[in-house]
């Protein structure tokens, strides 16, 4: 006979997104009176989530997440020899503790070499001139753009920003692609150049979301009125929802952070 078939809740209830347990996770590479951190992850919590993870628990949001990477250290108790592991960005920490007996696997959060980067992020913020960040050498142009907004709190999206590489002195200056390495770049700069990088403002960026529109006054003029309210029909149950145009804009080849607006 074929075995029963789990009811849809039961399935629901074994998902490994479902099934909560611990890893204790050794971070003094982070700070040198941090010994470990015990963590609540899931089955289906990946290696690269669990980095996020501890940063945000020990408030760095200045540190490159790229920076960091875990291992697993794994004794054999049988011919008493360790073995490390270093464990991609989709590996699930838990998934591989639960192959092993309790006390024979250990985490270490481990960090990649990176280097300095100097940028001139007046445009983020106006108080300030330029900041310094440790990156790595995968980290990319919107990947740092978005560790300087989460340095300043901000809200705005890093499509509205863009990273360049100014050389006063060749009188040069170029817009990076989002994907550029600016480690990798900065590394090819002669040693006595004075290039650095800079954070601009988009001037084609997306606009930001609509504030809400408070509802209109009983003497506002019917189409006023109509621009600010959806309308639905009783007759046909038809939804209108208004219509905004936006100026139009010619889409540039050299720029990745464009956008068209019809």
């Amino acid at each position: 006979m074929a075995a029963p078939v789990p009811a849809p809740r039961t399935r629901l209830a074994f998902h490994p997104n479902n099934i909560h347990t611990t890893i204790k996770v050794y971070a003094r590479c982070l700070r040198p009176d941090i010994e470990y951190k015990t963590l609540s992850v899931t089955w289906g919590t990946t290696a690269k989530e669990v980095v996020s993870t501890l940063l945000g628990k020990f408030r760095m949001r200045h540190r490159d997440p790229r920076l960091f990477y875990l291992s697993m250290e794994v004794r054999v108790r049988a011919a008493g020899l360790r073995t490390t592991l270093v464990l991609d960005d989709d590996a699930r920490p838990a998934a591989l503790q639960a192959c092993h007996p309790k006390g024979y696997s250990k985490f270490s959060l481990q960090m990649r070499p990176g280097g300095l980067v100097k940028i001139y992020d007046s445009a983020l913020m106006s108080s300030s001139q330029y900041k310094c960040l440790l990156t790595s050498e995968r980290t990319t142009a919107d990947e740092l753009l978005a560790i300087l907004l989460h340095c300043y709190d901000s809200t705005e999206g890093v499509e509205r920003f863009s990273l360049y590489e100014v050389c006063p002195a060749q009188e040069y200056e170029r817009k990076l692609h989002p994907d550029d390495l600016p480690l990798l770049v900065q590394r090819a700069w002669p040693s006595d150049s004075d290039c650095h990088f800079r954070v601009r403002r988009n001037p084609r960026a997306p606009p930001l979301p609509p504030r809400t529109i408070p509802l209109p006054e009983a003497e506002e003029e019917p189409s006023r009125a109509l621009s600010a309210l959806s309308l639905e029909s009783d007759s046909d149950n038809r939804r209108y929802s208004p219509v905004y145009k936006f100026p139009s804009i010619s889409y540039c080849r050299e720029t990745k952070n464009d956008y068209l607006y019809i």
